[in-house]
C-alpha cells in the first residue's frame, strides 16, 4: 500500500492545477475542521498536501485519489478499528463531514 500512495503522491504532484474544488460545501469545511483536530499528527490534510508528519502514513490527497476509494469505503474505514489508526470515536454526522472533506480533495 505504501508504494501505491508514494507513486499517486509523485503522479499527484506532477498535474498541474489545484488539488481541491473551487467552493467545498459546508459538510466539507466541517469535515476540515475536524480532520486538522483529529488527523493531521499523522495525516497531511490540507489541500495539495501529499507528505505526511508519519511518513508511513498517506496523506488525504492521496487518499482521496486512490482508485476505487468510495464515500462507502471512507466511512467503513473511519467506522472500523485498525491496529495502525488511534481509536477516535466519531458520531454520524462527523464521520460523514470528514468524508465528505476527504472526497473533495478528488482530482477532477
Amino acid at each position: 500500500m505504501r508504494t501505491i500512495a508514494t507513486c499517486l503522491a509523485l503522479v499527484l504532484a506532477a498535474l498541474p492545477g489545484s488539488a481541491t474544488a473551487s467552493e467545498p460545501t459546508a459538510d466539507a469545511r466541517r469535515g476540515r475542521v475536524a480532520s486538522e483536530r483529529l488527523c493531521a499528527e499523522c495525516h497531511a490534510v490540507k489541500p495539495g498536501d501529499l507528505a505526511s508528519p508519519r511518513s508511513d502514513v498517506a496523506s488525504f490527497t492521496v487518499i482521496a485519489n486512490s482508485p476505487g476509494m468510495s464515500e462507502l469505503a471512507l466511512s467503513v474505514w473511519l467506522a472500523t478499528p485498525h491496529r495502525e489508526m488511534p481509536h477516535i470515536v466519531l458520531d454520524a454526522d462527523e464521520r460523514a463531514a470528514i468524508v465528505a472533506y476527504i472526497t473533495s480533495l478528488r482530482l477532477p
